[in-house]
């Protein structure tokens, strides 16, 4: 029997509110006046990977822990408006959230709620095993409770991917997500070496493929053991947010993956999201779709764009 679903989505869930600012870092004063006024939406890492998979037509599920409050509304409807299945695990800290900071250049300064959670919390085993044995592939968030749901993903054979964000290739809590998984992606801005992490997380874990976001400066991909660099792609319109961005890259790429394609189109296909989410607004939330990735891959390929 073939699974029912393509991606699980394990964890990050949450609200974001977006506050536009007139520069990062932002100096201190008593207050600033807000014109474009600060907007609550529903979005976080788990969030954006699920939509970003879905508008490309991938079967997606997402399973994290939600409260009954106005954040954890705003998380169901945007799963009921997409169309994309959600489970969501009764939360009584309340759904989690953030505060993003974005100065005009696109930049984002994130404050993240820590509180909204618990430390004793676990996803339940049957509902795990239930899910992941209906899927084809499981990207895990690096949000808490997921690490310790990793033992239970790889027990029931299903593929693996997470992104570590901006790990500084040091903190000792990402290594979990990292040797566990078969794709691995990381953003460069706080490696010192971003080639010595990769090829670390490789030779230490499971990892087939490992990439390393770099913005502008496109992304580097370890596959087979060599490692390439993927330019990056020109924005179809201005930039105006990096939010989401990874996540884009991310979702595109799995995509790739999971259609049988090599890794180096799979992050060609990561580039043109990624650079597609840097012109939706942080109030936004949108996703590029699977026509306008491949006709914007192909153009790449020829040169056209």
């Amino acid at each position: 029997m073939s699974p029912d679903i393509d991606v699980l989505v394990l964890g990050g869930a949450g609200v974001d509110t977006i506050v536009y600012v007139p520069e990062l870092p932002l100096p201190y004063a008593d207050s600033y006046m807000i014109d474009s006024g600060i907007r609550a939406r529903a979005g976080q890492t788990g969030d954006f990977v699920a939509l970003g998979l879905a508008a490309l037509g991938l079967r997606t599920h997402h399973l994290d822990f939600l409260g009954d409050d106005p954040e954890g509304d705003l998380v169901r409807a945007l799963h009921r408006d997409r169309g994309i299945a959600l489970t969501a695990l009764p939360q009584p800290a309340g759904t989690k959230r953030a505060v993003n900071l974005v100065g005009p250049d696109g930049r984002r300064l994130s404050l993240y709620d820590t509180s909204r959670g618990r430390g004793d919390d676990r996803f339940p085993q049957d509902t795990l095993r239930a899910l992941a044995g209906a899927s084809r592939h499981v990207h895990v968030s690096i949000t808490q409770p997921c690490a310790d749901a990793l033992p239970v993903l790889r027990a029931a054979g299903v593929g693996i991917s997470t992104d570590l964000h901006n790990w500084d290739g040091e903190n000792p809590y990402h290594e979990a997500f990292a040797y566990a998984a078969d794709v691995v992606f990381v953003s460069a801005a706080a490696l010192t070496d971003p080639e010595a992490t990769m090829r670390r997380i490789a030779e230490r874990g499971r990892a087939e493929v490992v990439v390393a976001t770099a913005g502008a400066d496109g992304a580097y991909l370890l596959s087979d053991g060599e490692l390439t660099h993927v330019p990056a792609v020109t924005p179809p319109a201005p930039v105006v947010d990096s939010n989401g961005a990874g996540d884009s890259f991310a979702s595109a790429f799995l995509f790739g993956r999971l259609s049988g394609e090599p890794p180096r189109r799979c992050a060609q296909y990561g580039a043109v999201a990624g650079a597609y989410a840097c012109t939706v607004p942080a109030t936004g939330t949108d996703a590029i779709g699977r026509e306008e990735l491949l006709a914007r891959a192909a153009g790449a390929r020829s040169g056209v764009l």
